[in-house]
């Protein structure tokens, strides 16, 4: 019995892109995790309280004032004292500048309302105060 010979037909490889483009979205998702951690945070270290009504703001502030947990004020991330907050907020005023309010849950009170309160006499009103949204304290009535 005689054998019949074939042509042989030479197959070329086949190049899959699927297994590409996975890895082109895996680095690409890499490359942004890792760029996104680098950007430094803006800001002193300090536990806001919670509030259950809190609205995301812009991070445009111009001015951020933080009271810490042992009542000392920053203006940004400089340390000043209370006592030239207000020169400082009425070299602002005619800029309309938008103001934010961190304090420690921790802060005493009183001298929270106090900045707030330098402010709103340098007749600046675009007053935000920070908290981080939490749940409410009160339960909800149905």
């Amino acid at each position: 019995m005689a054998r019949l010979l074939l042509p042989h037909v030479r197959k070329r490889p086949r190049l899959e892109i699927i297994p590409f483009i996975d890895i082109m979205f895996f680095l690409l998702v890499t490359f942004l995790m890792v760029s996104m951690k680098l950007i430094p945070h803006s800001g002193i270290s300090i536990r806001l309280p919670g509030a259950a009504t809190t609205d995301a703001q812009p991070q445009k502030t111009e001015v951020d004032l933080t009271i810490t947990e042992n009542n000392v004020l920053f203006w940004n991330k400089e340390q000043i004292a209370y006592e030239m907050l207000s020169t400082r907020l009425q070299s602002i005023q005619k800029d309309s500048s938008q103001v934010f309010i961190r304090g420690d849950e921790k802060a005493n009170f009183k001298r929270i309302v106090q900045v707030l309160d330098m402010v709103r006499s340098a007749g600046i009103t675009a007053v935000t105060i920070a908290t981080q949204n939490q749940p409410s304290f009160f339960p909800q009535k149905p």
